[in-house]
């Protein structure tokens, strides 16, 4: 990519972060109630072909099948964790594999009309990869959802060869979210007691090395961190949500996206979002279960504060979730009741919604029936 194309990107990104994160810090605060109310592009319309239920002014199609050809390459099976990443004038989305010894990732590489130009592997060789997330310097983070798992550093442009991270921890990784503001990556872990990690990379913009923090509970709402004291212990050894008494748990973290101060994560187990804020040092639920959202998973947001979410089960749906407390689907998939929604992801220009049916109609534990999405329409900017 361009160098001028790279700053762009990366200045409007960080713009939207900051402002989006201003909407929804004092609602962090007082974790005013989230409630099921009407959605901002209104009800439902009869489901589609592909069995997809959308607002009035929104289109949808499907890009991508698992075990069909796609811009010249298979595309894989239980499709989950992806991202979007601007390309000259087109994008690119990525989107992860969750399935053992094969995962890895994909990509497809996007024309400006929509259009698919090609596709191709960005990640082999690795286990149940499941979510991750995107760098400010335009990479993709491929979390292995597996005991002792890896983050690997991937080149959504396919130029590069993938990196492992390891010292970003060795333990069940689910999903990352980067933190330009304070040079920091925030890490989930998927156990029923998993933790909320911090790494601070030695140098910003490179992760091969730096240290891995664990999220502890300080009386109340207050949060602090403390030092992993070994960030890739060895299978007989304390794991590293173990290594500090003072330790903060959830239960199944899944998603996480951090937008101006805060970083949102989901826990499935809890049934919760959870926001954690960097300047007060506290983490409090923005949702807590009393609405239409079920079964908390990936999480994406918007300039305009809006939350987007996507159900493991439930309704097979995708809510928002507003800054002035409203929980409302706004996408549904009919059929599909042993599938979950995965990797929600919009276009740079925020038009279009990507993200995938992990077993589709067929709800094959493989994912042989995964079902890759893009929703495009008037999305709050």
């Amino acid at each position: 990519m361009q160098r001028r194309t790279f700053l762009r990107a990366l200045s409007t990104g960080l713009g939207a972060v900051a402002f989006s994160g201003a909407v929804w810090h004092d609602a962090a605060a007082s974790v005013a109630a989230v409630s099921a109310g009407p959605s901002p592009y209104g009800p439902f319309g009869a489901p589609d072909a592909n069995g997809m239920a959308l607002p009035a002014g929104f289109t949808g199609r499907i890009v991508a099948r698992t075990g069909r050809v796609v811009g010249g390459t298979l595309w894989h099976p239980a499709p989950d964790g992806g991202a979007c990443f601007p390309d000259g004038t087109g994008w690119i989305y990525v989107s992860n594999s969750e399935v053992p010894l094969v995962g890895g990732a994909s990509a497809i590489k996007f024309r400006a009309d929509g259009s698919i130009d090609r596709a191709y592997r960005i990640l082999s060789g690795t286990t149940l990869n499941c979510a991750g997330g995107a760098t400010p310097w335009n990479t993709w983070l491929s979390c292995e959802e597996v005991f002792r798992g890896r983050v690997y550093e991937t080149d959504p442009y396919g130029v590069r060869s993938a990196q492992p991270r390891p010292a970003m921890g060795r333990f069940k990784h689910e999903a990352a979210a980067c933190d330009p503001d304070h040079r920091v990556v925030y890490l989930t872990e998927d156990e029923s007691d998993g933790c909320f990690y911090r790494f601070t990379p030695t140098t910003w913009g490179d992760l091969s090395s730096g240290r891995l923090d664990v999220l502890c509970g300080a009386g109340g709402d207050a949060v602090e961190w403390r030092p992993v004291p070994d960030p890739g212990p060895a299978v007989l050894e304390t794991q590293t949500r173990h290594q500090v008494s003072a330790a903060r748990h959830f239960s199944g973290g899944e998603g996480c996206h951090y937008a101006g101060g805060i970083c949102y994560f989901t826990a499935k187990g809890d049934r919760k979002v959870w926001a954690y804020d960097v300047a007060r040092s506290t983490v409090t639920a923005v949702y807590d279960g009393g609405g239409t959202l079920d079964g908390v998973d990936n999480i994406t947001g918007r300039p305009s504060g809006d939350l987007y979410v996507a159900e493991d089960g439930g309704n097979m749906e995708i809510n928002i979730i507003t800054p002035d407390g409203v929980v409302a689907p706004i996408m549904r998939l009919d059929g599909q009741a042993k599938s979950e929604i995965t990797g929600p992801a919009f276009s740079p220009d925020g038009t279009r919604l990507y993200f995938s049916s992990q077993r589709g109609t067929s709800g094959e534990t493989a994912g042989t029936g995964g079902i890759t999405y893009e929703v495009r329409g008037p999305f709050r900017r």
